[in-house]
């Protein structure tokens, strides 16, 4: 896949997250299972160094915050971070960028982009690396998606862990499944559908976001690697990461079969 074609495609994902960023916590709420997560994977989250990649509109970031962490979140959508600045009382992205002094509840959130996390962060630097709400198959390759993990194993400490969430592909492919839950609340009806490709590995995301009150409908679609477990598994080891576990659940259920997510845990030796 040539650059322009990448580039097009960020275009594309980034106009689509622009597009329901003012809904994006109706949408997607705040799940305390993902912090119950991280802290049994991690134990004590006090003073441990944790990257949340795509981290939105923050609010992982806080409840990691809050319970001792040093969080740095990175989104390549500033619509989605001014959110999350807005909440930290930061002014904007770019006093994020330079080295200052912050209340320790307060993460830090910049514009930042996950293929560059070796330029972004200090050689083993980081206690966590989290990746959650689907956001590794928006990159449109698996060459890329190596070259990504490849950054996470750069800054993680020796005995650091990588947390990644995806959906689970085996199941949606086998299946064809079309379309995901229906998401609704008092203001909002989220219709996600996919649009599946021959002699392809990527799919088409396609949603409709009706905003109640308004009567309006918001359209979009958007491109995602189907990226299978034994796939990502086998990439994550190439890499030299161990314990490699896979769940199908935030609670840590067993993965394999019917379900919708893919839950990855991993260590850096």
């Amino acid at each position: 896949m040539t650059n322009d074609k990448i580039l097009n495609m960020n275009d594309e994902q980034n106009d689509f997250y622009t597009s329901i960023s003012k809904y994006y916590s109706e949408i997607f709420p705040y799940n305390p299972m993902q912090l119950q997560f991280v802290k049994n994977c991690l134990g004590s989250l006090k003073e441990n160094q944790i990257l949340d990649i795509g981290c939105a509109t923050g609010e992982l970031a806080f409840k990691l915050a809050n319970e001792g962490a040093k969080i740095t979140g990175i989104d390549l959508n500033k619509d989605l971070l001014s959110q999350a600045i807005g909440c930290s009382g930061f002014q904007s992205a770019d006093s994020f960028k330079r080295e200052s002094e912050f209340a320790s509840s307060n993460p830090k959130f910049q514009v930042g982009n996950m293929l560059e996390l070796e330029t972004d962060f200090q050689l083993q630097q980081l206690d966590a690396v989290l990746c959650f709400g689907n956001t590794l198959v928006h990159l449109p390759t698996v060459e890329l998606i190596q070259q990504m993990l490849k950054g996470v194993h750069s800054v993680l400490k020796p005995g650091g862990r990588i947390l990644i969430q995806i959906l689970n592909y085996d199941y949606i492919l086998k299946e064809q499944i079309a379309e995901l839950p229906l998401i609704e609340t008092e203001n909002i009806k989220f219709i996600r559908k996919y649009k599946f490709n021959i002699n392809s590995p990527t799919i088409r995301f396609q949603t409709e976001l009706y905003l109640k009150k308004e009567q309006q409908i918001v359209s979009n679609e958007t491109s995602l690697l189907a990226l299978g477990s034994s796939e990502l598994v086998a990439i994550i080891e190439e890499l030299g990461f161990v314990n490699v576990e896979l769940y199908s659940s935030f609670k840590q259920s067993v993965f394999g079969g019917n379900h919708i997510p893919l839950i990855l845990k991993a260590s850096v030796m």
